[in-house]
């Protein structure tokens, strides 16, 4: 196993695992397979830009991309003291073998190493049980909850909100 940024060069790999992971797990994300699958090589290219705010991570098997993550920093000035969590995955074969945990830790590390962050934000499904319980487990709680935050080919889906303090930020309790 290998955990690395991903880059530009990298983009046929990502895009081909992210468009699986649309298709294999749509309750998760906010965006359609119907959304991505017509994106250019290019446009991943561009999301996968070296910045020192942002960062695509994806984790090797074999020598295969078998999962991401992504984390970006809020570009806003007054909320550039956070950064999101978005768009994490395991190819469902290797589910359970720790892959997700250490993507989280390595998107965690990233954060904490920006200057000026003290928080790290993410949305979940409230129905992914084991997203739940992996965020949980890693220090994020609860901040807030969403009904009807996604609509997925009918289905409405509730959305938890959760939140994590890093660099010595003392999260509220709730």
């Amino acid at each position: 196993m290998e955990i690395r940024r991903l880059h530009p060069a990298d983009a046929g790999d990502l895009q081909s695992l992210r468009l699986q992971a649309l298709l294999d797990s749509p309750f998760a994300f906010g965006a359609s397979h119907e959304e991505e699958a017509g994106l250019p090589l290019s446009v991943i290219e561009e999301r996968l830009e070296e910045s020192s705010g942002r960062g695509v991570f994806g984790v090797y098997v074999d020598g295969e991309l078998s999962g991401f993550v992504a984390l970006g920093r809020e570009k806003s000035r007054k909320f550039s003291h956070k950064a999101q969590i978005w768009g994490m995955y395991v190819a469902p074969a290797l589910r359970g073998k720790g892959l997700g945990r250490a993507l989280l830790n390595y998107a965690m590390e990233f954060a904490r190493s920006i200057p000026g962050v003290c928080r790290i934000n993410l949305i979940v499904n409230a129905q992914n049980e084991q997203a739940v319980s992996l965020y949980r487990s890693a220090g994020f709680k609860v901040f807030g909850r969403e009904p009807n935050a996604m609509c997925v080919d009918g289905i409405m889906c509730e959305a938890l909100h959760m939140g994590l303090a890093i660099n010595g930020l003392a999260f509220p309790k709730t």
